[in-house]
């Protein structure tokens, strides 16, 4: 069995129930953290519909969120949830920011980890972004449209 992510017409993922059932938890997660609804609408009959407006708002704070922590272990929980995101965000057709996204974070920073090294930094010729990037290219890949 398998559960459908459509935006309209478009099915933006198929994921097996498990998947599915996970990654909706954890958008839950992440709209509370957020203070922001998602956009993805409720699974009926193995189906839901994604706001475009409401998706791409969400994205957008989820990808700024991301780039002012520097926690090690935030980071570590949210990542994978933040890769397969973006991977919707792109079949979705919402337009990210890739300049923004590699550059350093600006505003207050979040969830820093306080460590003798400092702040973490991206290594020398790599973006903040190149990771995610990297990450959702690889998930990319693995998530089934149909």
């Amino acid at each position: 069995m398998s559960q459908y992510f459509d935006m309209g017409d478009v099915t933006l993922w198929n994921p097996s129930n498990g998947a599915s059932r996970m990654f909706r938890r954890q958008v839950a997660v992440f709209e509370a953290e957020l203070g922001l609804g998602s956009g993805i609408g409720p699974m009926e009959n193995d189906e839901c519909q994604v706001d475009p407006i409401a998706f791409a708002a969400f994205v957008d704070a989820l990808l700024v969120q991301h780039r002012r922590t520097s926690h090690a272990i935030v980071l570590a929980l949210s990542e994978g949830f933040t890769a397969t995101v973006v991977v919707l965000a792109e079949r979705a057709g919402i337009r990210l920011d890739r300049e923004r996204l590699g550059a350093a974070p600006d505003g207050p920073r979040e969830d820093v980890q306080v460590s003798a090294a400092g702040m973490a930094a991206p290594p020398p010729g790599r973006s903040w972004s190149t990771g995610l990037r990297e990450q959702a290219a690889r998930l990319e890949r693995r998530m089934p449209r149909q």
